[in-house]
């Protein structure tokens, strides 16, 4: 059936047929239009535009926004939404002064997530996760991608992955999965982390593909963790498969993972709160996409990433949440956006193209995501009547999103 929504304040995020990102200048730029309509079939965006040439809409639900603006839905780009339990006793040991690193010593953080997986049925572990993604649905999230890295043996990793795809058969949100074997070093392989490289490459890997369970490949290529070398012989086995890279990179330390993410056709190098000069530079004209995580930042008390001085280069840039049990427990993306204006120093702009197309971009699903554009899924949410854009991202936890839509349908919030 087809959706006609009238009386929309202003469409915010309007893009041209066959933009699939933007960088530099034009991450600035954010075309809207006031006193509006929109019209939906068959799940996608048909029309648009002022409300005196609104059409009658006799064969179309009719939906009054009622004054309130029209978002393009959120992209989540980066997310780690399928986890066992929580993991606040790490949160009381970061208030009490232990650094991530510290804690991972002492055997939390992402084994800590690992030995619960492993104790957790897959159908619990659906149900868990299923509770995340409707939370980050009513907060305006369309498309997200899910990653492995908690299982850390072949049978876990299948586990989750299995799991992201029963998701993706359950929701109407747009859903990328991505395996990231290479989470870190299992615990039956510390001190021969080499032998763990071989496993993620010709048992986990082949595996994965058997099933066709993955659309990416991760490595966390840090200080600590994978080696640029390691990182390397992970994505090259992962391209066998079809899977291209997705990086975890310059979280930790300049870790080189920005380059070899580059070097090898990533899609996206996500983190970043260590990228510097030539880093930046490494980036420049390439399709790599660099996603800012400043939830996870935030939350273990970091340095932010560089942005400004990032797009200041002619950089696109994505943001994402970083959904996860240990260093970034929240999915909200308009949390998201004003953290990257308020800490980063993002036009209200800047971040709303970079939570939307830029992390469509991320996904590799920008054709269809992330903008209201002829064409393109009808994902979007009406909020109240605002004053301007700018106060959705001022107002950051005013509860303004009133309707979520995706596919031209209408979700319960």
């Amino acid at each position: 059936m087809k959706l006609l929504v009238k009386n929309i304040g202003t469409i915010v995020g309007i893009q041209p047929p066959g933009r699939l990102r933007v960088c530099g200048p034009e991450m600035g730029q954010l075309e809207t239009l006031d006193d509006a309509w929109l019209l939906a079939d068959e799940g996608h965006i048909t029309a648009f535009g002022p409300m005196t040439e609104c059409p009658p809409g006799e064969d179309a639900r009719i939906v009054d926004a009622e004054g309130g603006m029209l978002f393009p839905s959120f992209c989540d780009s980066h997310t780690h939404i399928v986890y066992a339990g929580s993991r606040e006793q790490e949160f009381l040991d970061k208030i009490n002064g232990l650094s991530y690193e510290e804690i991972a010593r002492r055997g939390g953080g992402i084994l800590n997530s690992a030995d619960r997986l492993h104790e957790t049925s897959e159908e619990e572990l659906y149900h868990q996760a299923m509770e995340r993604v409707r939370e980050i649905t009513r907060m305006g999230t369309g498309a997200i991608e899910i990653k492995s890295g908690y299982g850390l043996s072949t049978q876990d990793e299948l586990k989750m992955l299995r799991v992201i795809g029963r998701i993706r058969q359950t929701i109407p949100l747009t859903v990328r999965a991505t395996f990231l074997g290479a989470h870190t070093v299992a615990r039956d392989y510390i001190g021969r982390q080499a032998e763990y490289v071989d496993l993620v490459c010709n048992e986990m890997l082949p595996a994965v593909a058997r099933e066709g369970l993955a659309d990416f490949v991760d490595v966390f290529c840090d200080e600590g963790f994978f080696t640029v070398e390691e990182t390397a012989q992970i994505i090259k086995a992962g391209h066998e498969y079809g899977l291209r890279a997705k990086i975890h990179a310059n979280e930790l330390a300049v870790s080189g993972g920005v380059e070899v993410g580059v070097a090898h056709g990533a899609l996206s190098v996500d983190h970043l709160e260590r990228i510097g000069a030539a880093q930046i530079e490494t980036l420049h004209g390439t399709t790599t996409m660099p996603t800012l995580l400043p939830g996870a930042a935030f939350f273990l008390g970091m340095i932010y990433p560089p942005a400004r001085a990032m797009i200041d280069a002619g950089l696109g840039i994505a943001l994402a949440s970083d959904y996860n049990p240990g260093s970034s427990p929240s999915g909200n993306m308009r949390t998201v956006v004003s953290m990257a204006s308020i800490c980063m120093k993002m036009t209200p702009a800047e971040a709303l193209n970079a939570a939307t197309l830029n992390s469509a971009y991320a996904m590799g699903i920008s054709a269809e995501h992330g903008s209201i554009t002829q064409g393109k899924a009808a994902n979007f949410f009406l909020t109240a009547p605002m004053p301007s854009v700018t106060y959705f991202i001022y107002a950051y936890q005013t509860p303004l999103i009133r309707r979520i839509f995706v596919g031209g349908e209408e979700l319960p919030i």
